[in-house]
This record gives C-alpha cells, structure tokens and sequence, in this order.
C-alpha cells in the first residue's frame, strides 16, 4: 500500500505540466477574446495592408492589387488577420502568463523584480511591431520594383498576409531580446561580463537571425532588422552591469551592518 501510494502521489514533472497547459489555455482564451475583436477590425487592417502595394503600384505606373484565388480565400484571410490582432491586442496577457509560469521559481523580491520586466515587455513588443510595419512599405517597394510598367500584378492574398505576419513578429519578438537577458542576469544564470564578452557572437547571431526571419531576400531589410537588435543588446548589457553593481552594493552594505 505503502507503495502504491508513492506511485500514485503526484510528481514535479507533472505539475509543471499541468501548470503549464493551464496557461496556455489562459493565453489561448486571452487571444480568442482579441482575435474577436479584431473581427470587427478586420476592414482597417486590409486597407492598411493594401496601403503599401497601392503606393509602390503608384510609383511605377503599374496596378498591383490582393488576388483572392479560391472560393473561401478571403474567409481564411479574415480569420487570419482577426487572429494575429488578436495577438497584437492580447500581447500584456499573454507576456504576463509566461512570467506567471516561471515566478513560482524565483524569490519574492524577483518577483517584483520581474513585474517591471513585464511593463517593459509590452511597449517594446508593439515598438517592434510598429517598426515593422513602418519598414513594410520598403519592402514591398523593392520586392515588387522589377514589375513592368503598364502591368498588373496580382498578388496573393494569404501569402501577402503570411509575408506581412512573418515580417511584423520577426521584429516584435526580436524586440524583446533586452528583457530576456536582463532576466536571466537579475536571476544569477548569466553574469553582465559574460554578455559583454559575447558581443561579437551576438552580432552574428542577430544578422543571421535577420537573415533568416526576414520575408525579404533584400539586403537593407536584414540590416533594418539586424541594426535595432545589436543596440538593444549594448544596452540591456549596460543594465546588466547597473544591476550586477546594485547587488554587490547591496551585498557590501548588508555584510557591514553584520560586522557592525
């Protein structure tokens, strides 16, 4: 019996899965409820995304417009865009619930610590994001620059949508490479020099992960990307050292009031 107990009690592995298919659920219901939204939204976020195409139609004299090639195309396409706004609206739920599912790991302190990491998170997700799409009509001028003039260009609709998800989410999740390394500093895994000495490492890391996220095969794409990451990275580096010389401050002032 005594055994059968033990085999029936239940384990750390399991919990964490149970925890953690509890907050995916959490994120799935708080995208859900965004991509309701963004239903209604649907109609501002086509005319956005025609936006570049019209302009780039408009430079070189050629009509360029969205191909809608099977029946329930624009369906999928409805859904698709009311989901990754969704994603967009949702972003603070969802960023919470992942540090929800580390927290229980980490001190009382951290916690709070990581609650700023959280505020944090979120503009720079949509900072990413909105960098994209300032970037997006760059792209899609040089992608569609060798159509002829006089010509139409009827461009896919799902695969536009698929270029337009691709390009946005590479920037906003690249976005939040700071946070992460701030994280893991404040936690102890990762010390500030570590990160400083890699820097080298990191820049190639960044331009073949702008490389290879990015929709475009072009050139200043990749550096459009690649560029805000290298700077993000100097400056969660710079935090990591502030935060690394806060602790050994504190570390000091504790150990003298001991001694004292």
């Amino acid at each position: 019996m005594k055994r059968r107990r033990l085999a029936d009690a239940p384990q750390p592995v399991q919990a964490h899965l149970r925890e953690l298919r509890r907050r995916l659920i959490l994120v799935a219901a708080g995208v859900l409820a965004g991509a309701i939204g963004g239903w209604f939204l649907y109609g501002w976020l086509l005319d956005l995304l025609m936006e570049p195409l019209t302009q780039a139609g408009a430079r070189r004299d050629a009509m360029m417009t969205l191909n809608f090639s099977t029946v329930p195309s624009s369906f999928d396409l409805k859904i698709q865009g009311s989901v990754f706004i969704g994603v967009l609206i949702s972003c603070p739920w969802w960023i919470y619930h992942a540090w929800a599912f580390v927290a229980p790991a980490l001190t009382r302190r951290e916690k709070w610590q990581s609650v700023g990491f959280v505020a944090a998170s979120v503009p720079l997700f949509l900072g990413g994001a909105y960098l994209a799409w300032r970037v997006l009509p760059v792209a899609v001028d040089l992608l569609t620059g060798f159509t002829p003039g006089q010509a139409v260009n009827l461009i896919d609709a799902e695969s536009y949508l698929g270029f337009v998800l691709r390009f946005t989410m590479a920037f906003a999740l690249a976005f939040l490479l700071p946070v992460v390394m701030v994280a893991l500093t404040m936690i102890g895994l990762v010390q500030a020099a570590t990160w400083a000495h890699g820097w080298r490492w990191a820049v190639f890391i960044a331009f073949a992960f702008a490389a290879v996220v990015s929709p475009s095969p072009d050139v200043l794409t990749m550096f459009v990307l690649a560029l805000p990451i290298c700077g993000l990275y100097g400056v969660a580096v710079g935090l990591a050292f502030w935060i690394e010389r806060r602790a050994r401050r504190r570390a000091e002032s504790a150990a003298s009031q001991t001694a004292g």
